[in-house]
């Protein structure tokens, strides 16, 4: 199998717990399905000027630690992938803005916007969380009949977080009966975890899933988007023979 080309949609941070977590987590994956990986940041600030490296990867992970210098050209990536097909995967502030994306694009809520970048905005879809969710963990329920269930192999998680914004409660309704479900809550029923219908891959998760990597553990969600990616490469080749 070539090397797959994965896409880090962020400045890299090296203080950010994730950011150094991610490279083992992908390393990690490479371990258990044989698959090996080329991590390619992505700078926000450079993506606004060109998109092009984006379009060139295997699959595309929008990271944690935020805000991006650059949050429209980090939702110009997003809705790349998830308009392409592309397998997707977002956690933390990547998982806030693939829901920025797809209010935008999908559901027409163009004012749509990131309180952290925009305090001001009438329309704050990604808001402060009622508590801090900085270096703590906490209990996950999935969705029985999710994908995301599925590819974890149970219902109830405990997992990691680094994160002061997510998905304003009162604009929760908006994503009912679209494509884009919410199928992981905490144990305040709050939103947690989206995926996508019908897109080959592309999950978002609030909490940082690639942080089991710091305890030597390999987290189903990473493992199945490298899988995801590996695949549809597989697929482009075959369409381009």
């Amino acid at each position: 199998m070539d090397t797959l080309r994965i896409g880090l949609i962020g400045e890299h941070q090296p203080a950010a717990v994730a950011h150094r977590a991610i490279p083992l987590a992908l390393a990690r994956s490479t371990a258990v399905t044989g698959v090996p990986i080329e991590a390619v940041w992505l700078p926000t600030a450079n993506l606004a000027h060109d998109l092009s490296p984006a379009l060139a990867c295997d699959g595309l992970w929008a990271v944690p630690a935020t805000p991006y210098a650059d949050g429209n050209a980090a939702i110009a990536a997003i809705r790349h992938a998830r308009e392409s097909g592309l397998p997707f995967l977002g956690t933390c502030g990547g998982y806030q803005h693939a829901l920025l994306e797809v209010a935008r694009d999908v559901l027409g809520l163009v004012d749509a916007q990131h309180g952290e970048e925009h305090p001001e905005a009438s329309l704050a879809l990604i808001g402060r969380l009622a508590c801090d969710l900085v270096e703590v963990t906490g209990r996950i329920r999935l969705l029985p009949a999710s994908r995301m269930a599925a590819i974890c192999g149970a219902l109830d998680l405990e997992e990691g977080y680094h994160c002061r914004f997510g998905l304003d409660p009162q604009y929760r309704p908006w994503f009912d009966g679209g494509p884009l479900r919410i199928v992981a809550e905490d144990e305040a029923g709050d939103a947690r975890g989206f995926e996508l219908e019908e897109h080959p891959f592309f999950f978002g998760t609030a909490f940082q899933p690639e942080r089991a990597a710091l305890a030597d553990r390999d987290h189903p969600l990473i493992v199945a988007f490298v899988r995801a990616a590996a695949q549809a490469r597989t697929r482009r080749a075959a369409e381009a023979r």
